[in-house]
């Protein structure tokens, strides 16, 4: 009985030892894991932000026609390589008047026109612009909308009167004339054209790039000079 006890005694501490090994095994490739997961979790970060930096330059090119600079968590990931230029995201119709009236010497001379503008709203990126991709939010820094253009399209003259000894002089028109745009130019800044033109570049810009995270723009103010 001792003698065919033996393979039994010799049997179990190899057993034992296969399975010790194995628990060891398990328990290193778990170790190896878990310290290897922060990385691989970064890398997969890192590529999903810069799949966002890929497509976010796609807008800009679709939208503006130009590549700009664009960082990852402060690290530069796209140079600005197209020179930076105008940025028009919305266009209006401005109607202006302006009247002369003059009267001199109990004769009057009057002329009234009548003028038809589009006026264009968007960015000067020549005044910088930049992207900066995190994993809690995209921020696109540009500088305020403004109206960028105002070019006439019609002009019509309402009213053209001269005096019997009050005559029109040339001057006259050509001052009316230069009057215009200028009046176009006023009514087109203090319309709502410039905010709505920010809020018009956010939508595209959302409409393009569906992102989990948010997308913010943030608009510089432009230094005053002393």
């Amino acid at each position: 009985m001792s003698k065919s006890a033996n393979p039994y005694r010799v049997a179990w501490p190899i057993a034992l030892t296969l399975v010790a090994l194995t628990i060891a095994m398990t328990i290193l490739i778990i170790f190896l894991r878990l310290e290897s997961w922060p990385a691989r979790t970064v890398r997969q970060s890192t590529a999903e932000l810069e799949r966002l930096g890929k497509n976010l330059r796609a807008a800009f090119v679709d939208i503006a026609h130009l590549q700009p600079r664009i960082t990852i968590n402060d690290r530069v990931y796209m140079e600005q390589t197209t020179p930076v230029s105008e940025l028009v995201v919305l266009s209006r119709r401005i109607e202006v008047e302006h009247e002369l009236l003059h009267t001199w010497a109990g004769s009057s001379k009057r002329v009234k026109l009548h003028g038809t503008f589009i006026a264009k709203a968007g960015f000067d990126l020549r005044k910088g612009l930049s992207i900066d991709i995190r994993p809690d939010e995209i921020m696109v820094q540009l500088p305020h909308a403004q109206i960028l253009g105002v070019e006439q399209q019609q002009m019509d003259v309402l009213a053209f009167e001269n005096g019997l000894w009050n005559r029109i002089s040339g001057q006259d028109v050509q001052s009316e004339l230069s009057v215009l745009p200028e009046l176009a130019w006023k009514k087109a800044a203090e319309s709502e054209l410039p905010a709505e033109a920010e809020k018009t570049l956010q939508q595209q810009l959302e409409q393009r790039i569906h992102t989990a995270q948010p997308l913010r723009l943030v608009f510089k103010d432009e230094k005053k000079s002393e």
